[in-house]
């Protein structure tokens, strides 16, 4: 079953039944920083303060306005937490004249020495400066979830942002080599370079929960499983502590996020940044 069907078969079975009246409340709004970065919000940007939580898979719409790949968030969001998102690259209005869309512009951007994932960083980092400048974001209470694609770039962005207190990866991608748009130019410096295992060191001590099927041949359970071992390891050299949580899960349909991994991601991420999971401040 492709991924289009699973994400059908997902939301046909009700798994976000318990979100819906609360999805009909907020929209997704679209906002630019101060040097015209755009970025989006799941309703309305709060008045003071909050927990932020950075969802990340696709378009900006699809990452916050599908219940599916705003994973996370659906149970966050109700509990008072900004969710914000982006356009990845080559999506959306990252999309650039020339390029592939999609996953499929990743490998073109490698080739062309172009380090899409520094480019996502920096962009990330701006939006959060704007949000803490302007009081709507809690600096102290940050996290970043993502699936599949999105998931690699949240692993990327939580190694580089000190800022970040906890990440959530659902069915990540953990090596581009690994993914068929690579499939030719495994061996590529670039392609090398941006396998999240070199970001291990940065990674290590950090809260990280992964949650991958047992069978996801797309990304590669076994490079998820590889690279929680890879992260555990720095740590325990580091500061003799590792806090990466690791669920592989029965899953039959491949690559799709396992039923209720979204909901005990939510109950980790509020522990982590020591929010309350038990109060709804839904704030719409």
């Amino acid at each position: 079953m492709n991924w289009y069907k699973a994400i059908a078969v997902y939301l046909f079975l009700g798994a976000c039944s318990n979100c819906c009246a609360w999805e009909s409340k907020r929209v997704v709004l679209i906002h630019e920083t101060d040097s015209g970065i755009q970025f989006g919000s799941w309703g309305k940007l709060p008045n003071e303060p909050a927990a932020t939580l950075i969802v990340l898979s696709g378009t900006i719409e699809e990452s916050l306005g599908n219940a599916y790949f705003r994973q996370a968030g659906n149970e966050l969001g109700k509990q008072g937490y900004l969710l914000i998102s982006i356009d990845l690259p080559c999506h959306g209005k990252q999309h650039r004249t020339g390029e592939p869309k999609g996953l499929a512009g990743w490998p073109f951007m490698c080739l062309n020495g172009d380090n899409f994932v520094d480019e996502t960083n920096k962009r990330l980092s701006a939006i959060l400066d704007y949000l803490i400048r302007r009081k709507h974001t809690d600096p102290q209470k940050i996290a970043v979830c993502g699936t599949s694609r999105g998931g690699y770039l949240a692993l990327q962005f939580a190694a580089f942002s000190p800022r970040v207190k906890a990440v959530a990866a659902f069915a990540p991608v953990t090596d581009l080599a690994a993914l068929r748009e690579f499939r030719g130019i495994e061996n590529n410096k670039m392609v090398q370079s941006l396998a999240i295992s070199n970001q291990a060191e940065k990674l290590a001590g950090l809260p990280i929960w992964i949650v991958i099927g047992d069978r996801d041949q797309r990304v590669g359970t076994d490079h998820a499983i590889s690279l929680a071992r890879r992260i555990t390891n720095a740590s325990l050299a580091k500061i003799n502590e590792s806090n990466v949580e690791l669920h592989v899960i029965a899953e039959p349909l491949g690559h799709t996020v396992p039923k209720g991994s979204a909901e005990q991601a939510a109950a980790w991420i509020a522990q982590q940044l020591k929010t309350d999971s038990s109060n709804s401040k839904d704030p719409e």
